[in-house]
């Protein structure tokens, strides 16, 4: 065996042994306090206030950093759709056939000309 073998077996038994070790509950809810008492009713609120304060901080700074980047790239994108029509046109032996024209439109529906 390799030692980078070794070492990817280890961790993976650690792992496996702290999850198993972690102390979940079967549970949901069930402590092994008495949520009566004052010291472990105290600790409920303040982690449900801190758990609430907490993740609307981080929600909007990931909003506001998620908007600045949104708004700092748009000028600088520049992607073309294209809008396809179709024209009717007659062959040399008569017959009337559809043609399709692509037109490269910019983001607000701008028609692109090309650069001459």
């Amino acid at each position: 065996m390799t030692t980078s073998f070794r070492a990817l077996c280890l961790a993976a038994s650690l792992l496996g042994l702290s999850a198993g070790f972690s102390g979940c509950t079967s549970n949901p809810g069930q402590t092994s306090t008495n949520p009566a008492q004052p010291g472990p009713a105290i600790g409920q609120a303040s982690g449900a206030a801190v758990g609430v304060v907490a993740g609307n901080v981080v929600g909007a700074a990931v909003g506001a950093v998620e908007g600045a980047a949104h708004g700092i790239k748009q000028p600088f994108t520049n992607e073309p759709h294209v809008i396809r029509t179709w024209r009717t046109e007659t062959t040399p032996d008569g017959r009337t056939i559809q043609v399709p024209e692509d037109t490269l439109v910019d983001a607000y529906g701008r028609p692109i000309s090309a650069k001459k």
